[in-house]
């Protein structure tokens, strides 16, 4: 069963508002943006730790609620959070 995430934030370079989908789809996570709403989506985004987190915080909302997210999906997440570099403050 698909799952599809969707929110927005802001262009890291333009400051716009930008719509973020992440969705998995036969066990493999995939992210798209588009900068209008009824815009065109642009696949091959690559996420950042930020996004993995969005990601993760809304998976387990929806576990609780019983809405199509089970366990695997959140270990999946969880693993490849902790696999990502830690960023480094200056």
């Amino acid at each position: 069963m698909p799952i599809q995430i969707k929110w927005t934030d802001q262009h890291p370079e333009t400051g716009e508002r930008r719509f973020l989908c992440a969705e998995k789809f036969a066990g493999q996570w995939s992210f798209k943006w588009k900068l209008q709403r009824r815009g065109e989506w642009t696949r091959g985004l690559i996420p950042t730790r930020a996004m993995w987190e969005h990601v993760l915080d809304s998976l387990q909302r929806r576990y609780r609620r019983r809405e199509g997210v089970d366990e695997e999906d959140i270990a999946q997440v969880e693993r490849i959070l902790r696999e990502l570099p830690i960023p480094r403050e200056l």
